[in-house]
Protein backbone atom coordinates (compact mmCIF):
# COMPACT_ATOMS: atom_id res chain seq x y z
CA UNK A 1 0.00 0.00 0.00
CA UNK A 2 1.23 3.33 -0.64
CA UNK A 3 0.99 6.68 1.37
CA UNK A 4 -1.72 8.95 0.05
CA UNK A 5 0.45 12.21 -0.11
CA UNK A 6 2.80 9.90 -2.56
CA UNK A 7 -0.15 9.14 -5.14
CA UNK A 8 -1.11 12.40 -5.09
CA UNK A 9 2.25 13.91 -5.94
CA UNK A 10 2.09 11.44 -8.79
CA UNK A 11 -0.78 13.24 -9.72
CA UNK A 12 0.54 16.35 -9.24
CA UNK A 13 3.85 15.91 -11.58
CA UNK A 14 1.63 14.61 -14.35
CA UNK A 15 -0.44 18.29 -13.65
CA UNK A 16 2.82 20.13 -13.50
CA UNK A 17 4.09 17.94 -16.51
CA UNK A 18 0.70 18.42 -19.16
CA UNK A 19 -0.35 21.58 -18.06
CA UNK A 20 -3.54 20.64 -17.38
CA UNK A 21 -4.41 22.40 -13.63
CA UNK A 22 -5.54 20.80 -10.73
CA UNK A 23 -6.91 21.88 -7.48
CA UNK A 24 -6.84 20.26 -4.27
CA UNK A 25 -10.64 19.03 -4.71
CA UNK A 26 -9.72 17.19 -8.19
CA UNK A 27 -6.49 15.85 -6.13
CA UNK A 28 -8.47 14.31 -3.61
CA UNK A 29 -11.16 13.05 -6.11
CA UNK A 30 -8.35 11.59 -8.35
CA UNK A 31 -6.38 9.73 -5.35
CA UNK A 32 -9.94 8.38 -4.94
CA UNK A 33 -10.81 7.14 -8.10
CA UNK A 34 -7.40 5.74 -8.64
CA UNK A 35 -7.85 4.04 -5.23
CA UNK A 36 -10.92 2.76 -5.80
CA UNK A 37 -10.22 1.17 -9.16
CA UNK A 38 -7.18 -0.46 -8.01
CA UNK A 39 -9.28 -2.30 -5.26
CA UNK A 40 -11.68 -3.00 -7.77
CA UNK A 41 -9.20 -4.69 -10.08
CA UNK A 42 -6.50 -6.10 -7.74
CA UNK A 43 -8.41 -6.67 -4.53
CA UNK A 44 -5.92 -4.66 -2.44
CA UNK A 45 -6.05 -1.40 -1.33
CA UNK A 46 -3.66 1.27 -3.32
CA UNK A 47 -3.30 3.54 -0.46
CA UNK A 48 -2.94 2.97 3.16
CA UNK A 49 -4.94 5.60 4.29
CA UNK A 50 -9.02 4.92 5.04
CA UNK A 51 -11.40 7.32 2.85
CA UNK A 52 -14.10 9.14 4.83
CA UNK A 53 -17.52 10.24 4.18
CA UNK A 54 -17.50 14.42 3.93
CA UNK A 55 -20.26 16.51 3.01
CA UNK A 56 -18.82 17.11 -0.29
CA UNK A 57 -17.68 13.57 -0.79
CA UNK A 58 -15.32 11.27 -0.16
CA UNK A 59 -11.95 12.15 1.16
CA UNK A 60 -8.66 11.24 2.08
CA UNK A 61 -7.61 13.71 5.00
CA UNK A 62 -3.86 13.57 4.50
CA UNK A 63 -4.45 14.62 0.74
CA UNK A 64 -7.03 17.48 2.09
CA UNK A 65 -4.69 18.55 5.05
CA UNK A 66 -1.40 18.71 2.39
CA UNK A 67 -3.04 20.51 -0.13
CA UNK A 68 -6.08 22.81 1.53
CA UNK A 69 -3.85 25.89 1.05
CA UNK A 70 -3.93 26.25 -2.30
CA UNK A 71 -7.86 26.46 -1.79
CA UNK A 72 -9.43 26.46 -5.11
CA UNK A 73 -6.30 27.46 -7.21
CA UNK A 74 -4.13 24.56 -9.14
CA UNK A 75 -1.84 23.34 -7.11
CA UNK A 76 2.17 24.08 -8.09
CA UNK A 77 4.30 21.45 -6.27
CA UNK A 78 4.12 18.43 -5.02
CA UNK A 79 3.87 17.99 -1.07
CA UNK A 80 6.83 17.16 0.99
CA UNK A 81 8.92 17.62 4.47
CA UNK A 82 12.05 19.49 5.71
CA UNK A 83 14.68 16.14 6.58
CA UNK A 84 16.46 16.65 9.06
CA UNK A 85 19.22 18.88 7.41
CA UNK A 86 16.43 21.21 5.91
CA UNK A 87 16.10 19.35 2.21
CA UNK A 88 12.75 19.42 1.00
CA UNK A 89 12.02 15.92 0.50
CA UNK A 90 9.04 14.82 -1.68
CA UNK A 91 6.64 11.77 -0.71
CA UNK A 92 7.15 9.62 -4.02
CA UNK A 93 4.97 6.45 -4.73
CA UNK A 94 7.41 3.13 -3.21
CA UNK A 95 6.62 0.79 -5.91
CA UNK A 96 7.78 2.15 -9.63
CA UNK A 97 5.29 -0.81 -11.06
CA UNK A 98 2.21 1.77 -10.15
CA UNK A 99 3.08 4.11 -12.14
CA UNK A 100 1.81 2.69 -15.32
CA UNK A 101 -1.82 2.03 -13.44
CA UNK A 102 -1.88 5.54 -12.37
CA UNK A 103 -1.18 6.94 -15.58
CA UNK A 104 -4.53 5.52 -16.94
CA UNK A 105 -5.93 6.50 -14.13
CA UNK A 106 -4.34 10.43 -15.16
CA UNK A 107 -4.94 10.19 -19.17
CA UNK A 108 -9.10 8.31 -18.44
CA UNK A 109 -9.87 11.50 -15.57
CA UNK A 110 -7.49 14.58 -16.00
CA UNK A 111 -9.80 16.50 -18.30
CA UNK A 112 -12.99 16.23 -15.74
CA UNK A 113 -13.27 19.24 -13.51
CA UNK A 114 -13.02 18.39 -9.99
CA UNK A 115 -16.94 19.23 -9.86
CA UNK A 116 -17.20 16.67 -12.42
CA UNK A 117 -15.09 14.19 -10.46
CA UNK A 118 -17.30 15.14 -7.68
CA UNK A 119 -20.51 14.30 -9.24
CA UNK A 120 -19.17 10.77 -10.46
CA UNK A 121 -18.63 10.33 -6.82
CA UNK A 122 -22.00 11.53 -5.52
CA UNK A 123 -24.40 9.79 -7.50
CA UNK A 124 -26.66 7.19 -5.75
CA UNK A 125 -25.36 3.86 -5.09
CA UNK A 126 -22.22 4.90 -4.69
CA UNK A 127 -20.08 3.89 -1.36
CA UNK A 128 -19.78 7.72 -0.11
CA UNK A 129 -23.96 8.34 -1.28
CA UNK A 130 -24.39 4.71 0.80
CA UNK A 131 -21.98 5.94 3.63
CA UNK A 132 -23.07 9.81 3.64
CA UNK A 133 -26.99 8.65 3.87
CA UNK A 134 -27.43 5.55 5.38
CA UNK A 135 -24.32 4.56 7.49
CA UNK A 136 -24.20 7.40 9.78
CA UNK A 137 -22.12 9.73 7.66
CA UNK A 138 -24.70 12.56 7.70
CA UNK A 139 -24.41 12.99 11.51
CA UNK A 140 -21.27 11.59 12.43
CA UNK A 141 -18.05 13.95 11.28
CA UNK A 142 -15.73 11.52 9.50
CA UNK A 143 -17.09 8.18 9.04
CA UNK A 144 -14.87 6.13 7.03
CA UNK A 145 -15.61 4.13 3.49
CA UNK A 146 -15.25 0.80 4.14
CA UNK A 147 -12.67 -0.77 1.12
CA UNK A 148 -15.30 -3.54 1.02
CA UNK A 149 -17.84 -1.02 -0.51
CA UNK A 150 -15.40 0.52 -2.74
CA UNK A 151 -13.96 -2.71 -4.09
CA UNK A 152 -17.39 -3.75 -4.67
CA UNK A 153 -18.23 -0.62 -6.39
CA UNK A 154 -15.12 -0.70 -8.63
CA UNK A 155 -15.37 -4.20 -9.24
CA UNK A 156 -18.99 -3.66 -10.96
CA UNK A 157 -17.49 -0.75 -12.88
CA UNK A 158 -14.78 -3.01 -14.28
CA UNK A 159 -17.19 -5.49 -15.05
CA UNK A 160 -19.62 -3.70 -17.10
CA UNK A 161 -16.84 -2.09 -18.71
CA UNK A 162 -15.89 -5.32 -20.18
CA UNK A 163 -18.89 -6.53 -20.52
Amino acid sequence: MENAVAVANYFVRKSLDSGIPVTPMKLVKLVYVAHGWYLGLTGEPLIAEAVQAWKYGPVIPSVYDKFKMYGGAPITEPAGMLSPNGQSVYYSISKPELAAFLDKVWEEYKDYSAVELSALTHQERTPWFDTWHNKGGKVNRAVPIANDAIQSHYHMLASANVA
